[in-house]
């Protein structure tokens, strides 16, 4: 060969690249032109085995993005796009057609990545547009990792997003291999409900997710039911990050119940959640029976209160890989946070909890109303009209809003005389059911809404009175509806006894109640009722320590309360 042939060959391999990662991250480039990327597309053009292309940390504009992208569409073997941050200080107006150019030579090359990073590129709706038929085509049907974190896309964005990974999916599975989407990341994009709803039935659909990251997305309940009932279908989701969104209780209801059913969740991130006391219970007796591998859980800054604490604290018993547990920025008091180091300490997990500088302090009873007057304001006004039409269903069991219809244990008629106890209770109309009384109960109230039947309990407990045969009749009707309720699937324990302690002024509750006046006789009652074998003792246990912490509001009925803490409190021990 001659020695000018080797010449050349030798500066030809000199300049071809091999490896995997083509990296120009955080090199602050301006790229308006074709002409400022000449020396990128060169060496794009040069490398071989290109599988990662890091672009984060500079600013392209429309040109430089065709010139690139025209660079790319002969490297089929593009795995990972490290896109994020690339469009500082460019109008909104040219970020779509950049994407696009890019997108579509990725779609010419044939490509099919496993990693697409947006992040960081406030690109709006539109930009959402720039990469949807990107995300529809066979390129993303191989899609492990979507990262688009702080990207703006708002509501319209978000369901632009989601109708794509639906499409995405639908198209992957026609071809024999369904998308298996892992990590999902899109927090600070202004989903809100809508967003986070329509987003909710794509990951549904899609089933494979691992990882969830949506903080700071302005979701209230309804988003969070929806993205709820979406984590139950990914059976493998080990992280879910939804910090600072609004759950208010029947979100965190809501999510309590997924997570019973998520085996293999570490790290929940539901700090600054507005989780409340409530939600604080209901995820208690999700860890109680389930979350056997969790290793982080931040429910910080959720206005949760030392009962609900202690309940928490407790309910980690027995999670052998629990490594930080955040409860700072709640409502525990100094007094509170000494008990809850203490609880932490006697289940040998005193290292894990972090630190409670930021507690904001117990609160007092007129901050309390002041915080039910116009927390709970607006979700009043939206269930204010289902109260009253639940009064009458969760009787029949119909439930016609479309909730929980079709519950077992339901007929659609309803005995007048069940109806009329209910609505005013007297020992009389109790008496009057006569020999049915169990009949009725087991086949016509609605177990599968706890609330409504910690109604109906203390209803049945108005009515008690000394005299034998009325004491007796009582004690056996409250026996069938908690025995009942205890052994129903449908029924949400956690529920029964929250909204039981709301109405007995134990707890506070997120909305705004009507002021049940404690007889002894609800206290006797439940003081039977807790000494049967169908009693839950995690339940005796969570009652216990709001007895203990908030009794003082059962002060009237001192004696039949101080024989309530004592039946608790033996039936722990046993």
């Amino acid at each position: 060969m001659a020695s000018e042939d080797i010449a050349q060959l030798t500066e030809a391999l000199a300049k071809t690249h091999v490896g995997e990662e083509l990296s120009y991250k955080g090199q602050g480039l301006k790229l308006d032109d074709e002409q400022s990327v000449e020396k990128i597309v060169r060496e794009i053009d040069q490398f071989r085995g290109l599988r990662a292309l890091r672009l984060e940390g500079n600013t392209i504009g429309v040109e430089a993005a065709h010139a690139i992208a025209k660079a790319l569409e002969t490297h089929n073997e593009l795995e990972c796009c490290h896109w994020s941050d690339m469009f500082t200080g460019r109008l909104r107006s040219e970020i779509p057609p950049a994407l696009k150019s890019l997108g579509s030579a990725l779609i010419t090359s044939g490509a099919r990545l496993t990693e697409l990073d947006l992040s960081d590129n406030a690109f709006g709706p539109d930009g959402v547009k720039g990469i949807e038929t990107l995300l529809k085509s066979p390129v993303c049907h191989t899609l492990k990792e979507l990262r688009l974190n702080n990207c703006g896309m708002g509501i319209g964005g978000g369901i632009i997003l989601a109708s794509a990974l639906t499409e995405c999916y639908k198209q992957s599975s026609a071809m024999g291999s369904p998308l298996k989407l892992k990590v999902f990341i899109a927090g600070r994009n202004r989903l809100e409900n809508d967003g986070a709803t329509a987003l909710a039935r794509a990951f549904q659909m899609i089933g494979s997710l691992e990882e969830v990251h949506m903080p700071q997305n302005g979701i209230n309940h309804p988003g969070i039911t929806a993205l709820a009932t979406a984590m139950q279908h990914n059976p493998n989701l080990r992280v879910l990050n939804l910090n600072d969104n609004t759950f208010t209780k029947r979100g965190a209801v809501a999510m309590a119940q997924a997570l019973k059913h998520l085996r293999s969740i570490q790290v929940v991130n539901f700090g600054d959640c507005l989780v409340r006391t409530e939600g604080a219970i209901a995820i208690a007796a999700a860890l109680r029976e389930g979350l056997t591998v969790i290793k982080e859980l931040n429910l910080s800054f959720g206005e949760i209160t030392e009962a609900a604490a202690l309940v928490l604290a407790r309910a980690l018993k027995d999670k052998p890989d629990l490594k930080k547990l955040d409860l700072n920025g709640n409502c525990l008091g100094e007094d509170g946070c000494e008990a809850l180091k203490e609880a932490m300490e006697s289940v040998d997990k005193s290292d894990v909890l972090g630190s409670l500088s930021d507690d904001e302090g117990e609160p007092d009873e007129e901050e309390e109303e002041d915080d039910e007057d116009s927390g709970a304001e607006d979700e009043d006004d939206e269930e204010e009209e289902e109260e009253e039409e639940e009064e009458h269903n969760c009787v029949n069991g119909t439930k016609e809003n479309g909730k929980d219809k079709g519950s077992p244990a339901k007929t659609n008629l309803c005995s007048p005389d069940l109806i009329s106890f209910f609505h005013s209770p007297t020992s009389e109309k109790l008496f009057n059911l006569g020999a049915k009384r169990t009949q009725l109960i087991e086949q016509q109230l609605d177990f599968s809404d706890a609330a409504k039947i910690a109604d109906f309990f203390l209803q049945i407990c108005s009515v008690y009175e000394e005299e034998v045969e009325v004491k007796q009749v009582v004690l056996e009707t409250a026996d069938t509806l908690l025995r009942k309720g205890f052994s129903s699937p449908h029924f949400q324990t956690y529920l029964f006894i929250s909204s039981l302690m709301v109405n007995m002024g134990l707890l506070k509750g997120e909305k705004k109640t009507k002021k049940m006046g404690v007889l002894p006789g609800h206290l006797i009652v439940l003081n039977h009722c807790v000494g049967q074998d169908y009693f839950p003792v995690d339940q005796a246990d969570v009652l216990l320590i709001f007895l203990s912490r908030n009794g003082k509001v059962l002060e009237s009925c001192s004696k039949a309360r101080d024989y309530l803490k004592t039946t608790l409190e033996k039936k722990i021990a046993a």
